[in-house]
């Protein structure tokens, strides 16, 4: 006879936070977002964190660079999908890396001998417009001068000498290894030139700090940036192709991968992890899943070294895995006994284990409960879909605007490596495990994501936490009963406008 748990599957619908004592100190702008990404020894850091607890879906209908870039100046990543050619999912995670801030090492370098024609072809490859000139034409040698595309004029022939076109050291104010990023902007602003080469005491260049970062880092102080000071991406992969596809995502430095599958707690997915760990070693962020109970979570940390959980099936707008497979689980239930399972390993190894919740998440209310209930970040995909920067287009429906929205189990998806055990099966979409559909359109990132951010730090605030680490190990919570949730509402009004 099968096993029948004696819990109740649960939404996170189901629950309210009770308010707690708000002190003096706990107000909007005092609250931290950070939540870590990799997982990490109790008493060190985590090798990756994010500055709000914000992912994007790894879904057709979604992922693009120019979502990738919104997001991360806000301070979440987003997921490239691994529903296209390994080379094409790269080529997505290297126009998002050309997005850079901050220290930038200089990609467009050429030596003194060189002449325009070498800078041209320069400027083309690597897309910017200031050109290093160095001893050695390196990134590191000995810098002799800039040059900038945009002060070349036209019709110059290719054979015009590096000499004649740079703009030599004795005009150029740079700055030390050391210096603080701050304090860099402040000299950059009081000599008025275009970047401030950061160079070594010997003159070797190390860095460049451009203009327009100083007016990024003031109007997005949150944004992900790596070591390079590019933006942060993360990607998708699957048991197939791995050994194709993950060489090629990291050889564009994407930030984190994960095994993106509608049921993780397989040896497919043990079997990838252990070839990734042995190809490339433990420093590797890589996360597995997706699972909903306590079994699936240590499978995938004892077993197969994942650095963090995605849980959840078939809790997404578009996902009809429950109703196609009979198989899944409410999403607070499944979040509450993954938790439970990572605090019991915490407790044992001292190793904290970062938890994703994917799925399940309706509105910006269910957001919170999730983080409350000890999620370290949720990944969403209706969410980003109906805004401006989503791969989809946009549809007018009836006098409104939609926006495309399906998937990645839909037909529409095409996505046969994620469910065939053989590239040689013909009857791969046999029944569809997600449905393809449209979305009301909400406008631009900048526009709907402070909204949601701004509701989660005053619940906090009210629930009397400033961190996301207080907030879940803090939070009071109680079931609702459907009448509380009806009473929770509007009622007895004639409301004037649509929410």
């Amino acid at each position: 006879m099968s096993k029948i748990l004696d819990d109740v599957s649960r939404t996170f619908s189901e629950f309210l936070l009770i308010p707690q004592l708000t002190k003096q100190e706990h107000i909007p702008r005092h609250v931290s977002l950070r939540s870590p990404v990799a997982k990490f020894k109790e008493d060190s850091q985590p090798r990756l964190s994010l500055n709000i607890p914000i992912v994007s879906a790894a879904m057709q209908a979604i992922a693009c660079p120019r979502l990738a870039i919104a997001l991360a100046m806000h301070g979440g990543i987003s997921t490239i999908h691994c529903s296209q050619s390994p080379q094409s999912q790269a080529e997505m995670i290297r126009t998002t890396k050309k997005y850079k801030a901050g220290f930038v090492k200089s990609s467009a370098n050429i030596s003194y001998s060189g002449n325009l024609g070498e800078v041209r072809r320069i400027v083309a490859q690597t897309g910017r417009k200031t050109v290093a000139v160095t001893a050695d034409g390196s990134s590191n040698g000995l810098l002799q001068g800039l040059i900038f595309a945009g002060d070349i004029w036209p019709g110059e022939p290719d054979g015009k000498p590096v000499s004649e076109l740079m703009v030599s050291m004795d005009k150029i104010k740079t700055a030390t290894v050391g210096i603080s990023l701050d304090k860099a902007i402040i000299l950059l602003r009081a000599c008025n030139q275009k970047c401030i080469p950061i160079v070594y005491e010997n003159g070797h260049l190390d860095s460049l700090v451009f203009r327009r970062d100083a007016f990024s880092l003031n109007e997005f102080p949150l944004q992900m940036l790596d070591g390079e000071g590019s933006l942060m991406v993360s990607a998708a992969i699957n048991t197939h192709d791995y050994i194709e596809r993950v060489p090629c995502l990291l050889h564009e430095k994407v930030d984190f991968i994960f095994f993106d599958s509608s049921d993780g707690y397989s040896e497919f997915q043990k079997r990838g992890f252990d070839w990734i760990r042995k190809q490339y070693g433990p420093d590797i962020i890589i996360g597995g899943g997706n699972v909903v109970s306590a079994e699936g979570f240590n499978y995938l940390v004892r077993e197969c070294d994942a650095d963090f959980v995605k849980v959840g099936i078939g809790g997404g707008s578009i996902c009809i895995t429950r109703e196609q497979k009979g198989i899944g689980r409410g999403q607070a239930s499944a979040l509450i006994d993954v938790v439970n399972a990572r605090n019991k390993y915490l407790s044992e190894t001292g190793i904290y284990i970062p938890i994703c919740s994917d799925g399940g998440l309706a509105n910006d209310t269910q957001i919170i409960i999730a983080l409350a209930m000890g999620a370290d970040f949720v990944m969403m995909g209706r969410y980003f879909a109906s805004l401006e920067e989503s791969a989809s287009i946009k549809y007018n429906i009836r006098g409104k605007t939609y926006k495309a929205y399906w998937g990645e189990g839909s037909s529409r998806a095409k996505h046969w490596q994620r469910y065939s055990d053989s590239l040689q099966e013909k009857n791969i979409t046999q029944f569809e495990e997600g449905v393809d559909a449209y979305v009301p359109y909400y406008g631009w990132l900048h526009e709907v994501l402070p909204i949601t951010i701004a509701k989660l730090k005053s619940t906090m605030v009210s629930c009397g936490a400033i961190t996301l680490q207080t907030f879940s190990k803090e939070a009071v919570m109680t079931t609702i009963s459907q009448q509380t949730f009806i009473e929770g509402g509007t009622s007895n009004v004639l409301l004037k406008d649509e929410p």
